[in-house]
């Protein structure tokens, strides 16, 4: 039976990239894998498939009974198909707080670290002398999936471990970082072809506070205005998202990744409560600047009061 590997719903560029990654690797130990997608991929995810001419991977959106899986990038069973019970999980690869809810068939190989990144984990456990086998294009997508899940080292949650991988990588392939992060991060920015429902769900988690359910969404760009100056549609969207999706509210942060801060659009009091206690914000009008606050699982989530 074929593998499957895949990483969360609304994949972005680590949960994208790390699936093709783990699969090519797993392949190379006589392991049949394939990697999926729980959803389209977002720009700099395809832009990261163009870049290195990876085929994009097929998009799936449940798994047989028994299915062979290797779950990457995240934990969390609200994040993948309904079925995941049924499926026969094999192993979990992630670098996000456990969540609970998985049930496996036995005893599986989990590997959770406090790293940055998946691709970064999947280095350390590949090692250098498979790593050194890895064609040019298995390399090209863990180093655009550290610099994505980094910023480009702007993140809280970048360790030195990750620079230090994300280096060693560019260095084999001839990579200048720095052109090469602003190539990934002008795609991101590049939001003008989707629908203010589809950037709600484009990075987004759902996450319960005191029994309110938000879906916590981020928007990282280099040119914020962007869907700033959507910003009136989108929170006339919110209604339709929470209904459609099952949720309270809408929690949307526009990260500026060169000015390292987040704008959280504010489109009611008790969004602007959450402001308030969990960012010590103080809000007059219906966008509220928060400095210095760039990551969702570092920064944004644990700090959450409603």
């Amino acid at each position: 039976m074929t593998t499957l590997v895949f990483g969360h719903k609304s994949p972005d560029t680590d949960s994208t990239g790390s699936p093709i990654f783990w699969s090519w690797y797993l392949n190379s130990k006589g392991v049949d894998a394939k990697p999926v997608l729980l959803g389209e991929p977002n720009t700099e995810a395809a832009f990261m498939l163009q870049h290195w001419g990876l085929d994009k991977p097929e998009i799936i959106s449940e798994v047989a009974e028994g299915q062979d899986v290797v779950i990457v990038d995240t934990n969390n069973p609200a994040e993948l198909p309904a079925s995941i019970n049924a499926a026969n999980i094999t192993a979990i690869i992630d670098h996000h707080k456990l969540v609970g809810g998985l049930e496996t068939k036995g005893p599986i190989d989990i590997t959770v670290r406090p790293l940055a990144c998946t691709a970064t984990i999947m280095v350390d456990l590949i090692g250098e002398a498979d790593m050194a086998k890895a064609p040019k294009e298995i390399k090209g997508a863990a180093l655009t999936c550290i610099l994505s899940d980094t910023l480009e080292f702007r993140s809280p949650t970048t360790t030195d471990h990750d620079r230090a991988v994300a280096e060693s990588l560019a260095k084999d392939l001839g990579v200048d970082l720095g052109n090469f992060a602003a190539q990934m991060f002008a795609a991101k920015s590049d939001v003008s072809a989707f629908s203010d429902a589809e950037l709600i769900r484009m990075d987004s988690k759902e996450y319960e506070v005191d029994g309110v359910k938000f879906r916590v969404s981020v928007l990282e760009t280099t040119a914020p205005e962007i869907p700033l100056d959507r910003k009136d549609s989108l929170m006339n969207t919110y209604n339709t998202v929470q209904s459609e999706d099952g949720v309270d509210e809408v929690l949307l942060f526009v990260v500026d990744i060169l000015k390292e801060e987040a704008t959280l659009l504010v489109p009611n009091d008790r969004v602007k409560a959450v402001a308030e206690k969990s960012f010590g914000a103080t809000v007059d009008g219906d966008t509220v600047v928060l400095p210095g606050i760039m990551s969702r699982k570092k920064q944004i989530i644990p700090n959450l009061k409603v």
